[in-house]
């Protein structure tokens, strides 16, 4: 097993500018996803059903930002269900993160709401969320996400059956910083967040809420797009730095109460097809944390941006995963 002893990460202070991607990195990062979800779309899983041709309902359409409703085809209002955010990445989509990991699929199985937004478009027709100082607000519009998500929070438990004590905010890449955000700002109405190759802010001052959420962190070792081991400042490419996905978890740990001194190595997992054996190592924090918290880190050795992942055995660990949270009374 790899060396998962952390490491150092030192802080630096941010430039105000905020410079766009390259015109080179936006076309790799742009192939790198599309070529990523062809790849994912056309693996064959015959158990996988469809994508619904439309969604179930839309919420947000008064606030000019429709996002996608998917709810299990048993649908009980009698039943309090968890609720489930999905944030793509920059320059996708969440018809094409929900593709990639095939989440409406699983609505019924696992029993919960899931909740499919867009972010804002730039000047270049690139999608993005307000995440964290390093991505992906290049161009400084401020939009507020924050809110709008918070909003679509709201609307789902006004027009569904929502159990308020089991809601979660999944995202890939942009919309894994932008899950940390919720985590920093929001995290009296999120009670767990999943990052696939994201990361909290660099200063830990900027996450400064006192109440904690359960922390799943998802990274390969070899992505070169957003660094494992993080950078402590602007590259040229990201406006601020980030922590490293060791980092980022350590902190929600911490802020959990968990006793750092007694992280566990859980069982490896296999979750991406293109490397051999059960190449994703487990770091968790389970010990001392406040009751109902947690925080892990899985870490896939020799994973890129965008793992080719089995989107049924993915989804599902990832979704079991946040399921099994639910928020303390406080």
């Amino acid at each position: 097993m790899r060396d998962v002893r952390e490491s150092p990460v030192h802080n630096a202070r941010m430039p105000t500018a905020s410079p766009l991607p390259s015109p080179r990195r936006s076309r790799a990062l742009a192939h790198l996803f599309l070529l990523g979800a062809v790849t994912l779309a056309s693996c064959g899983e015959e158990s996988l059903p469809p994508l619904p041709d439309t969604p179930a309902t839309r919420l947000g359409v008064a606030a000019g930002r429709p996002a996608d409703v998917r709810i299990p085809s048993d649908y009980d209002p009698n039943t309090a269900y968890p609720l489930v955010v999905l944030l793509h990445g920059f320059m996708a989509s969440g018809g094409v993160q929900n593709i990639y990991f095939g989440l409406s699929n699983q609505v019924t199985e696992l029993g919960f709401v899931l909740v499919i937004p867009d972010g804002t478009v730039n000047s270049g027709g690139q999608r993005f969320w307000n995440a964290t100082d390093a991505c992906c607000d290049f161009e400084g519009s401020g939009v507020d996400d924050v809110a709008y998500l918070r909003g679509l929070i709201e609307e789902a438990q006004a027009n569904y059956r929502i159990d308020t004590r089991r809601v979660y905010v999944f995202g890939h890449s942009n919309g894994g910083f932008m899950s940390y955000r919720m985590a920093c700002e929001a995290p009296d109405v999120v009670t767990a967040i999943a990052s696939l190759a994201g990361a909290t802010y660099l200063d830990p001052a900027d996450c400064a809420s006192d109440t904690p959420v359960s922390v799943l962190q998802i990274h390969g070792t070899a992505d070169d797009v957003i660094l494992y081991d993080g950078i402590s400042n602007a590259d040229g490419q990201f406006p601020a730095g980030y922590p490293s996905a060791m980092e980022s978890v350590r902190r929600s740990a911490e802020r959990a109460g968990c006793d750092l001194t007694r992280a566990s190595a859980g069982a490896d997992l296999d979750l991406d097809t293109s490397l051999d054996g059960a190449e994703t190592h487990v770091l968790e924090y389970t010990t001392g944390c406040e009751r109902g918290l947690d925080a892990a880190l899985w870490s896939i050795e020799g994973g890129v941006h965008l793992p080719v992942v089995n989107r049924v055995a993915f989804s599902t660990a990832v979704l079991e995963w946040l399921l099994a949270h639910r928020r303390a009374d406080r």
